[in-house]
């Protein structure tokens, strides 16, 4: 429920050392990103310290304060209702009334019911949360960790054991999600300012906020060491939050370099892009071997995994057999033909996939995440009259099926005519077939059947797939 105080907008005031403060510092931070009519987002969850930061915005982008020029910006807000708490509702009513009041735009986004199997509900709820996050209709998103956070989240990662990557700590800003085009730039413009500052912030300016029941609950470890722990440090070691900071930036450093060792080495092994050479990944000394597979894993958008499970995976593709696979969580490393694939986790495709029946000139169908597209044609692809004769459908492989692509040879296996072909066994179970009744009229990555091979001037189906 919102804190005691009046829940109005206050007035800025300059001369006040908070205002001050917050302005020129959030001043600064924006000159040098911002760009005439970008869209800003601010990631409004009703708390303290996103109210402050979209109060201070707001005072921004109305030219309130004397902190300096800014670009013009677009100013909006997205709340994530998690439907966690028994309050969530009154949370969401809270954030709307507040954006209302200041003429703010405010996207509040429901998320269902939180499978949180395999990863725990915080955990899943910050997936969703991200998620939501990488969807939203601006140029840059601002979230409101501040130094505090960072020093409690360094904390937390070296009591779990976490390597340089994980103590180098929360990012000041990143990529939301290479995997969705048009996702916002987020950004933390708060997170080397104390959160001290920022509650002197919302007294000066009299602004209210909700409080998360949950942030009083010392179960949780992330709340223990907020309450509890780091203010004991700071009785001994004055300045312990600022202190702590500091050495996430040091390890934010270290780790950049580890990054850059992680690309020189993967030019030398592999230097026109692609799979590694097994036998080179091999040969390198265990602890750049491990930076390059967590490198790897990270560039593709998947979490760290932790040393131990490196560390197996370094020692069984070091005895490799040809078709190893080494499973983790949404990725998979396989070996093929002497080299290394790093694969991310994929939707199955359906077992039986139905013609479209309006097909119209073109259309595209979704086989397990990739596109499958058809196309009407005169002379080329798969004879329409042929096709259609029966029953048309898309299957994966059962196995056994027989195709001819080549008119001038018998039909063939198709397990013979994929290994031929050199395509990766991932790639094999994937691949979508075409049946007319009972006979295979064509296979993604291989081509038409002889049989249905479409004559010059007759109308015909090209289909297009590409295996990932």
């Amino acid at each position: 429920m919102p804190s005691p105080g009046p829940s109005g907008p206050g007035d800025a005031d300059p001369g006040t050392t908070a205002s001050a403060t917050l302005f020129k510092h959030l001043t600064q931070f924006l000159a040098t990103r911002l760009r005439p009519g970008d869209r800003l987002g601010v990631a409004f969850s009703g708390g303290r310290d996103s109210l402050v930061l979209l109060d201070a915005l707001h005072c921004l982008a109305r030219g309130q304060t004397a902190a300096g020029e800014l670009p013009r910006f677009v100013l909006s807000a997205v709340h994530v209702n998690h439907g966690l708490s028994a309050n969530a509702a009154d949370w969401a009513r809270f954030c709307a009334a507040f954006c209302a009041e200041r003429e703010l735009p405010l996207e509040i986004v429901e998320l269902g019911p939180i499978d949180a199997a395999g990863e725990g509900l915080e955990a899943a709820a910050r997936r969703l949360r991200y998620a939501a996050f990488a969807r939203c209709r601006t140029d840059w998103l601002a979230l409101a960790h501040h130094r505090d956070d960072q020093a409690e989240t360094l904390l937390m990662r070296l009591l779990r054991g976490s390597g340089v990557a994980g103590a180098a700590g929360i990012p000041v800003e990143r990529a939301l999600a290479a995997q969705a085009p048009g996702a916002p730039r987020l950004i933390r413009p708060l997170l080397d300012l104390p959160r001290a500052l920022l509650t002197d912030y919302a007294a000066q300016h009299g602004l209210a906020w909700v409080e998360d029941e949950s942030n009083a609950d010392c179960r949780h470890r992330r709340n223990f060491l907020r309450q509890r722990i780091l203010p004991q440090l700071a009785t001994v070691f004055p300045g312990a939050d600022a202190a702590l900071a500091r050495a996430a930036g040091h390890f934010a450093e270290a780790r950049q370099l580890l990054d850059e060792l992680a690309l020189i080495d993967r030019e030398r092994l592999a230097p026109a892009g692609g799979a590694l050479p097994l036998a080179a990944f091999n040969a390198l000394p265990a602890p750049r071997a491990r930076n390059l597979l967590r490198h790897e894993l990270q560039a593709c958008g998947l979490p760290a995994p932790d040393t131990r499970w490196l560390e197996e995976a370094r020692r069984q593709l070091a005895c490799a057999s040809p078709e190893t696979c080494v499973e983790l969580s949404g990725a998979a490393l396989r070996v093929f033909r002497g080299f290394l694939h790093l694969l991310p986790a994929r939707p199955e495709p359906p077992l039986r996939l139905a013609w479209p029946e309006s097909l119209g000139t073109a259309a595209t169908l979704d086989w397990g995440g990739e596109p499958l597209s058809i196309r009407a044609a005169v002379g080329a692809g798969i004879s329409r009259a042929r096709l259609l004769a029966g029953e048309v459908c898309f299957t994966r492989r059962q196995g056994g099926e027989r195709l001819q692509p080549d008119p001038r040879r018998p039909r063939r296996s198709l397990k013979k005519l994929l290994q031929e072909r050199g395509l990766p066994p991932w790639q094999r179970e994937h691949l979508p077939l075409l049946w007319s009744g009972e006979q295979l009229a064509w296979v993604g990555g291989v081509g038409v059947d002889a049989a249905f091979a479409c004559a010059d001037g007759e109308p015909g189906f090209v289909l297009d797939f590409v295996p990932a």
